[in-house]
């Protein structure tokens, strides 16, 4: 192989080195996204999601995901505890005043042209 072949080679190693990065460092980035989501909505903060990079702490941080009672539903039993405890108030008020409108009466059919109406003249 000559020079200019070997750099040739080189080059395209190269590009493809750095097309893996890149494509590694965007699949850490997503990752990180979706941990940080997942510890969030379960009530946890969301850096913990960063844990799962970790070696020995990513399996405790699955376990305790799997198996832990969240946070989020810690507080949801509170509020459901704390409702059922609660006197129901009557929500809509006594005696409202609706406005009263004038109605026509009106009869049961249309009523038919007559002679004075626009349309016929």
């Amino acid at each position: 192989m000559d020079n200019n072949q070997m750099q040739a080679v080189a080059a395209a190693a190269s590009t493809f080195i750095l097309i893996g990065l890149l494509f590694g460092l965007a699949l850490t980035v997503f990752a990180v996204i979706i941990y940080w989501k997942i510890f969030s909505k379960a009530g946890y903060s969301g850096a913990l999601g960063l844990l799962m990079f970790v070696p020995i702490a990513n399996i405790v941080m699955l376990c305790i995901l799997a198996f832990a009672e969240w946070p989020i539903y810690r507080e949801l039993n509170q509020l459901r505890h704390q409702l059922r405890n609660q006197q129901y108030v009557q929500q809509f008020p006594q005696n409202q005043q609706y406005p009263q409108y004038q109605q026509q009466p009106q009869s049961q059919y249309p009523s038919l042209p007559t002679q004075n109406d626009p349309r016929f003249q």
